[in-house]
């Protein structure tokens, strides 16, 4: 059977997976609601994701959801056990440019990286694209800058 997957999201209570597929022969549109066992907020949310996409009964289901975006909707579980809201969660996912990255512990510092992979994979330009430019030249005006006490030439002449 074949299935292609339209839309996922998470139930809280109890936690689970919420799958909107499309059965390609009969053409109609149903929703799968799949649990999510074994699960705690000191869970792997990389490992969890991994043993639901590769379950017997769930593989043929998610065969079209990266696995990015289960791994996303365990976060959002494990953030919601671990007491916080969904807005919260949803804020870690989007990318601020003036955020110090310095102050993130290890697995959210790789979250936020291959976050930027993917948005360099979806921007950059291939040989094979229809608006790619070999050697493209850009003028970049130059901005105003403010002086500041130490831009201006000392005593020395320097």
């Amino acid at each position: 059977m074949s299935f292609k997957a339209k839309r996922c999201g998470v139930q809280f209570s109890p936690p689970s997976i919420i799958l909107i597929y499309e059965h390609k022969e009969s053409k109609t549109v149903r929703k799968r609601i799949i649990p999510v066992r074994n699960f705690s907020k000191y869970s792997d949310h990389s490992m969890a994701a991994e043993r639901l996409k590769n379950h017997p009964r769930h593989r043929d289901y998610l065969r079209d959801v990266s696995q990015s975006q289960l791994e996303k909707l365990h976060i959002i579980l494990r953030d919601h056990m671990q007491g916080f809201s969904l807005e919260h969660s949803l804020a870690s996912f989007r990318l601020d440019p003036d955020e110090d990255l310095n102050k993130l512990d290890d697995e959210e510092l790789a979250r936020k990286k291959g976050q930027m992979d993917e948005v360099f994979e979806r921007n950059r330009r291939r040989k094979e694209d229809a608006d790619f430019v070999y050697d493209l030249e850009m003028d970049f005006t130059k901005t105003t800058q403010e002086k500041c006490s130490w831009d201006e030439e000392s005593d020395d002449g320097f």
